[in-house]
């Protein structure tokens, strides 16, 4: 399937093993991460450390009618493996989150599990007190939502987003209240701190995603430290749900059909449950 909407469309390459279906609303992030690959990437001559909506759409009233003409076309095809927010920003900062909720209520209550990454917590109490949502947290629809966190370990490489700590805590609180969580281990910055990333979630992060830094060349990386990381999500993480990224296996020359049932594929399913 391919689709491309102003909002909805199915990524392809290295965006496409995050998600067979993604949403993006705005381009810009307040976040301003070092490593981010949308400051290098085929968006740096439009990119900003400020949020802005789409050229496509004229205001937000706009970008939310596009969307559910879109889930019109497209709702049947999404399937159960979930709708993404957002890969040109960061969909729960102050300037975008609105949107987010309203579009994450719409396609949750035509039955589309939704995923949002994030690298924010400042959005967490509102979200929970936000009446219009009691039936999502208290009803069967929590279990449509997964919330992820990028967890690299370097808050000075993540100057303006929230700190580590702060999303590990987040995570704990969502996943206690029933949904469904899922962590970033990329981009990789150090193996050591990674490994510490995933040791520091276990039991309250339903999938890790584990990539390395974008465009960066093998000398970047210590080959010895990343194979003592996959040595230990081999034989120490086998409580996980792990995807290792195209980067990741490339690197190391590993071979998918060799790795352990914990090891799962892109198009892992976050929401058997809610199979259509």
């Amino acid at each position: 399937m391919n689709f491309k909407g102003k909002a909805i469309y199915t990524p392809k390459g290295k965006a496409g093993e995050y998600a067979q279906w993604a949403c993006n609303f705005f381009t810009g992030c307040s976040n301003d991460c070092e490593y981010c690959f949308c400051k290098r990437g085929v968006m740096s001559h439009a990119w900003d450390t400020m949020p802005h909506l789409k050229k496509c759409f004229t205001s937000e009233r706009h970008a939310f009618n596009v969307f559910c003409q879109e889930l019109d076309k497209c709702e049947d095809k999404i399937g159960s493996s979930g709708l993404l927010f957002s890969f040109t920003t960061d969909p729960l900062l102050l300037e975008t989150r609105d949107l987010t909720f309203k579009a994450m209520e719409e396609a949750i209550f035509r039955g589309i599990n939704v995923k949002i990454l994030t690298k924010r917590v400042d959005w967490l109490d509102e979200f929970i007190t936000r009446t219009e949502i009691q039936t999502i947290l208290y009803g069967e629809g929590k279990h449509r939502i997964a919330f992820g966190f990028t967890l690299t370990g370097f808050d000075e490489k993540e100057p303006r987003a929230s700190l580590t700590d702060e999303r590990i805590e987040a995570m704990r609180e969502l996943h206690d209240l029933g949904f469904k969580t899922f962590a970033s281990i990329e981009p990789i910055i150090t193996p050591a701190m990674s490994r510490n990333m995933i040791a520091a979630t276990r039991g309250f992060c339903d999938l890790y995603k584990v990539g390395l830094i974008s465009g960066k060349g093998k000398n970047f990386y210590n080959r010895n430290h990343l194979e003592k990381l996959f040595e230990w999500l081999v034989k120490e993480a086998t409580d996980c749900r792990i995807y290792l990224k195209d980067s990741f296996i490339d690197y190391l020359g590993i071979s998918r059909d060799d790795l352990p049932p914990h090891f799962v594929s892109s198009s892992y399913n976050m929401f058997p449950e809610n199979e259509k």
